[in-house]
């Protein structure tokens, strides 16, 4: 198995999350489901970090492009249960409104998968980058505003271990090609939440 240290850079955005909260003063815990846009958005940029010569094949140069991601739906026992779900994030507490309406609570990312828009060229031929979580998770922390009865803005930095890995397209494997890295997505500004009744549950 191949296996690359974790310098590599990675830059993955546009995790497109509008969760919904109970309408009260305690947003309860529970999970939230995330959809990633297949726009180019998301991304791994290998410019500066290479993945080394050899690493494809013995006649593989360094490889320096930039992989754009799609989201791939998370599978259920029941087919399309959650949709278009690609990434789903556990919120591990309450989270209490104060006085100045704002509240906290940890995160979690419990699902996470994508795949290249695209097959990767090299000179070994074409390669379906795939990523998903790897291993233990960190946890951080989400910062929810409440500015109306409605709902308000939220911003949750989110930090993830991932691995990259590439499959051959038209033939066999003969041994995984992985690339592990620890991800972290700055909080996206004006991220919108939305109060809904307690029975519906929360929605995307």
């Amino acid at each position: 198995m191949k296996k690359l240290p974790l310098c590599l850079v990675v830059v993955l955005t546009a995790l497109l999350a509008v969760p919904a909260f109970a309408a009260d003063h305690v947003i309860y815990n529970g999970v939230d489901l995330w959809r990633t846009v297949a726009n180019g958005a998301t991304y791994a940029d290998f410019s500066k970090t290479p993945i080394p010569a050899g690493f494809f094949c013995n006649k593989s140069e360094p490889f320096t492009g930039r992989i754009g991601f799609k989201g791939v739906p998370v599978a259920t026992n029941v087919p399309g249960k959650l949709e278009k779900t690609d990434t789903i994030v556990q919120r591990l507490d309450d989270a209490v409104f104060n006085k100045n309406g704002v509240a906290q609570t940890r995160l979690q990312v419990r699902s996470l998968n994508f795949q290249s828009i695209a097959p990767v060229q090299t000179a070994c031929g074409q390669f379906i980058a795939k990523v998903n979580l790897d291993g233990e998770q960190p946890v951080t922390r989400m910062r929810i505003i409440r500015e109306n009865a409605a709902g308000g803005r939220f911003l949750a930095p989110i930090s993830v271990n991932i691995k990259i890995s590439f499959t051959p397209v038209g033939r066999p494997a003969t041994e995984p090609l992985e690339v592990r890295k620890i991800v972290r997505f700055p909080p996206l500004p004006n991220q919108r939440w939305e109060s809904v009744p307690a029975q519906s549950g929360n929605k995307v």
